[in-house]
């Protein structure tokens, strides 16, 4: 097995600096790209879409729970299938307090196409709190390519998909699918994927968030049982 070379303290910390310089070049082009990502047009969804989660039936436009942001989780879960996909299960287990997202204006939930009734009892086995729904009928996950059609069988894939409200309109922005949800489940690298973002003062472009109630951008980080509402 090959280890790191072993070295004194004064030559690590120059080798370190040396990544730093290419860390931060890096992180200044991730900012870049999410600036891009924010300036992508998006499409109306006149489908109407229905799932069912606890509390009945669902609408799109009900996932959104009242915030202008939603970002869903297309877990592999087919109808057929006993239990939730293993890897989408570490997913989600990575994902921690929702009231951080929540405080952002965006709501998380998860969607597959297995019947709830499959759903909840896994649900309550993974001890997850996430909102979770199923899309009854393939045509959910068909039309954001999570599910796909091949040699006449459908076939599951992980995906993340990004959506706005305004109003009552509900809007596609961003999709997501395999190695693009690597580094995924913190409330900013959510956040980084939606057209909103951080809504912090020095993402571009400026002033988004103020056209849906937040002219100051996001306050402060808090303890989580400190946000309003």
């Amino acid at each position: 097995m090959s280890l790191p070379e072993i070295v004194s303290r004064e030559q690590w910390r120059a080798a370190r600096e040396e990544l730093l310089v290419k860390e931060k070049a890096a992180t200044r082009a991730r900012d870049a790209l999410n600036a891009e990502r924010r300036a992508l047009p998006m499409v109306e969804v006149i489908e109407e879409y229905v799932f069912e989660g606890g509390d009945g039936k669902a609408t799109l436009l009900d996932l959104f729970e009242g915030r202008h942001q939603l970002v869903v989780y297309h877990f592999m879960f087919a109808p057929e299938w006993e239990a939730g996909c293993r890897t989408c299960s570490a997913f989600l287990d990575q994902i921690g307090q929702l009231a951080h997202l929540q405080a952002r204006d965006t709501t998380f939930a998860a969607v597959s196409r297995a019947p709830f009734t499959r759903i909840l009892p896994f649900k309550a086995r993974m001890g997850w709190s996430v909102p979770w729904y199923s899309a009854c009928g393939p045509d959910f996950n068909l039309d954001f390519e999570v599910t796909l059609e091949r040699d006449g069988e459908l076939v599951e894939r992980p995906g993340l998909s990004c959506f706005l409200r305004d109003r009552d309109r509900v809007f596609h922005t961003y999709s997501t699918y395999g190695r693009g949800l690597d580094g995924l489940g913190s409330t900013t690298g959510f956040l980084d994927l939606t057209a909103l973002g951080r809504q912090e003062k020095w993402e571009e472009p400026q002033g988004r968030a103020s056209a849906f109630g937040n002219p100051a951008g996001a306050g402060p980080v808090r303890y989580h049982d400190e946000y309003e509402g």
